[in-house]
């Protein structure tokens, strides 16, 4: 869900065979403990690349790893800056454990769980590209630290069923495989997170609660590398073992999200609850898949509207629909889409030299404003919901040239080629809202370094809320990046452009 972010599609398997038990044998003598469902808690979200260039295929090699969750059983993660040019993928700060450590993960839509790195791993990087520093996780040192047995009813839910060989001093386990050949093999936990609540309009208080996580023991291929590294994954995906939906279940929010990614300024909120302004319409979101997807009706570029039949549209047989992913940064569309679009942008241009970089990507010299020079995009949906992006939303500058985000899934794998996907680069400066109690979403346009405000289900009160800005990745954990009010059932990523010193 760009580049060679660490934004990486996992999927859980089961353990009923007898190889994956084999591998995770070491894992499953570890005795369990119990543990308490508190309250939730406070999250700094920053940019993981903000500013930082990235070559055109690094963009391409972050959305296939993310692409291969959009197979049957596999989950997609979310996150991101919008801008290709700048990979600006977002990642929060929370504290876990008692007394409380820092630990920064990737703030993820398409994945199900959150994990962290553990102190068993001895492949796990000890250091980051980035700057920040890396904390492994270790329940020794947490007094409120439980490790959860594989006989729970949340063991058989991430594992698709009762693990083969489970006995009640036994931990649950999991594995996670990744496109790029890498995965992470550990087991889950149970301990206090720490974040900031709403205690007031842009003002909180210190809080903390209890969530079930990962932790990964053992890492493979790319996860092993210092290169960018964080020390996890914290998952907002659509399953009951998500951050979001154990905080839904708990009481503690509403099991509603929405995020604003701003792409001029590289920040924007992510916030959980019920967003009131901007007001957003929407629609259906597609059942029985496991990621966020909608119905999609037509394409329009410019006035005129292209015409593509109902199966490339994912109204078809298969009713995919069309998949949402923040975490994705290019866009991608099926042949019979990406080829009468890209007659359609450049039909003004019939003396224009179009460029192929690395056989997949075009790009183009301009130099005026491509604004008034291409035509707006835009996708409609069910329920009268259309998505527009204009010009110097779907190009991006790359070595001199401009280059188009819309990408051709029909070059991807069999499984991949009638994939619609729309990313970052599309999504950006619009609020987003995700409402999983009644399995819709929509969008609207919106200056995302501007406020929203959120409203407390119960008293009906309504909170401005802001982005703010964090100085340095070193620094110690800021209040107000992300909030969850445990009075105003809130919580809010605030995410923000990270100054890298």
């Amino acid at each position: 869900m760009a580049e060679t972010g660490r934004r990486r599609r996992r999927r859980t398997f089961s353990l009923n065979s007898s190889s994956q038990l084999l591998l995770l044998l070491p894992l499953l003598s570890l005795f369990v403990g119990s543990a308490e469902f508190v309250s939730a808690g406070i999250l700094d979200v920053r940019s993981k690349f903000a500013g930082r260039d990235r070559s055109i295929s690094d963009l391409r090699a972050h959305d296939s790893r993310r692409q291969v969750s959009l197979l049957p059983g596999v989950d997609l993660p979310l996150a991101g800056s919008g801008r290709a040019d700048g990979v600006g993928l977002y990642y929060a700060q929370i504290g876990i454990g008692t007394p409380s450590k820092n630990y920064y993960v990737q703030v993820d839509t398409g994945s199900d769980i959150m994990w962290v790195n553990c102190i068993q791993c001895t492949e796990c990087p000890t250091k980051s590209s980035l700057g920040i520093q890396l904390t492994l996780y270790d329940i020794k040192e947490s007094l409120t630290g439980h490790l959860v047995p594989c006989n729970t009813n949340f063991c058989s839910m991430v594992n698709n069923g009762p693990i083969y060989g489970c006995t009640s001093n036994m931990t649950c386990t999991y594995i996670e495989l990744y496109g790029d050949d890498s995965s992470t093999v550990g087991y889950f936990v149970k301990d206090i997170v720490q974040y900031d609540r709403v205690s007031g309009d842009l003002n909180t208080t210190a809080a903390n609660g209890s969530l079930i996580f990962g932790c990964g023991a053992r890492q493979s291929g790319d996860l092993t590398s210092s290169d960018e590294a964080l020390d996890g994954i914290l998952g907002f995906g659509n399953s009951n073992s998500s951050a979001i939906s154990q905080l839904a279940a708990s009481g503690v929010v509403k099991n509603m999200f929405a995020h604003c990614l701003d792409g001029v300024n590289g920040g924007g909120i992510f916030a959980i609850g019920h967003v009131v302004q901007p007001q957003v319409n929407t629609t259906s979101i597609v059942s029985n898949q496991k990621h966020y997807s909608v119905y999609m009706k037509s394409v329009e570029v410019g006035n005129k509207t292209l015409n593509i039949s109902t199966d490339v549209l994912g109204l078809g047989k298969n009713r995919q629909g069309a998949i949402i992913d923040s975490g994705t940064t290019l866009a991608y569309l099926p042949r019979e889409i990406f080829e009468p679009l890209l007659i359609e942008i450049f039909a003004q241009h019939s003396d224009m030299k179009i460029y192929t970089i690395e056989d997949q990507y075009t790009c183009f010299r301009y130099s005026g404003s491509v604004d008034d020079a291409f035509p707006n995009v835009t996708f409609h949906f069910n329920n009268s919901l259309y998505l527009n992006v204009q010009p110097h939303e779907y190009l991006f500058s790359m070595d001199h040239m401009w280059c188009l985000g819309w990408q051709n899934s029909g070059n991807q794998s069999r499984d991949r080629q009638d994939m619609i996907l729309l990313g970052d680069l599309v999504l950006s400066n619009k609020l987003v809202f995700y409402d999983l109690e009644k399995q819709v979403m929509g969008w609207t346009e919106y200056n995302c370094s501007s406020s929203i405000q959120v409203q407390d289900e119960q008293t009906g009160t309504v909170h401005l809320i802001g982005p703010r800005a964090i100085v340095s990745h070193a620094s110690p954990k800021s209040p107000g990046v992300a909030l969850l009010s445990l009075a105003f059932l809130v919580m809010l990523l605030h995410i923000v452009t990270a100054t890298l010193l």
